[in-house]
């Protein structure tokens, strides 16, 4: 909610970076995602066994297991290692977006203390420009970050910040000391906020992401191959490997995207300043 006597913020139109066909599944929610993402291609791969079983015999497949064997246990651990490099990647991404979040909520609450060393007029101006900043942020940034874009009401507001600040005259040593700290804490806003306007197009490039699903395709699909002698137990292993896999695919989708979908990073640190600033998040 807006403080009171403000009017809605406009968001801006999605204009990021649109990504693969399948990024589609992050604006879903996580279950649905999950049926989408690890339930069907589970059911499918579970399939592959008894189709290639009534085209291939038993005997001929058998006759693989040794070859075929060394050859998936090299397939496994390459794909293993793709994968988990890629759930590092986008986890650790993850956890720096609600870094950037909190530290750009940090330096506006030091702001808003540092306003407490300057005149009445100014302190007036700069405390009314940060709360309208943090709640252009949440409001029109937030939503915007789904698609990969920005809010420019946003960068107004901000635009609005540096002119305040930049009006104020400081007079004696102390005052260029706290002019000095009040532009030092408003770099590290702009800073943040740039950071997390990267980061929310997601970090997985889309080769990467062509060369995880694929993956994932040919190493389940690998163990259609192999001649157990009891078929349902061959079926269900491979539905347990094709869950592995695509869990880890489904941990990724969502939260490449730090601040789209189910799994987000929610704009609370923020939320708790116009509180603290006197408004009503």
């Amino acid at each position: 909610m807006l403080p009171s006597g403000r009017a809605p913020i406009a968001t801006a139109s999605a204009g990021g970076r649109a990504g693969p066909g399948w990024m589609f599944l992050t604006s879903l929610p996580l279950w649905l995602s999950g049926i989408l993402l690890v339930g069907l291609p589970t059911l499918v791969a579970m399939f592959g066994p008894i189709l290639i079983r009534r085209r291939v015999s038993f005997a001929r497949l058998r006759t693989n297991n040794e070859v075929a064997g060394f050859k998936f246990a090299t397939v496994g651990v390459l794909y293993a290692v793709l994968l988990a490099f890629a759930v590092i990647v986008v986890w650790e991404k993850f956890g720096e977006a609600e870094r950037k979040v909190a530290q750009e909520a940090g330096a506006l609450a030091t702001l808003y203390r540092l306003t407490d060393g300057i005149e009445a007029r100014s302190r007036t101006e700069l405390r009314a420009g940060l709360t309208r900043y943090v709640a252009a942020t949440i409001d029109g940034d937030w939503p915007a970050m789904e698609h990969g874009a920005a809010s420019p009401a946003s960068r107004q507001e901000l635009d609005a910040l540096y002119r305040i600040v930049l009006s104020i005259a400081p007079g004696e040593t102390r005052g260029e000391t706290l002019f000095g700290e009040i532009l030092h804490q408003l770099d590290l806003v702009t800073e943040a906020r740039r950071d997390r306007l990267i980061m929310a197009s997601g970090s997985v490039p889309d080769i990467l992401w062509l060369v995880l699903f694929s993956g994932a395709v040919l190493t389940t699909a690998f163990t259609f191959f192999f001649g157990a002698e009891n078929l349902l137990v061959q079926t269900i292993m491979t539905g347990m490997l094709s869950v592995l896999i695509f869990s880890g695919l489904l941990v990724i989708v969502a939260i490449d995207h730090p601040f789209a979908g189910s799994v987000h990073v929610e704009p609370k640190a923020l939320s708790a300043l116009l509180s603290d600033f006197g408004a009503t998040p």
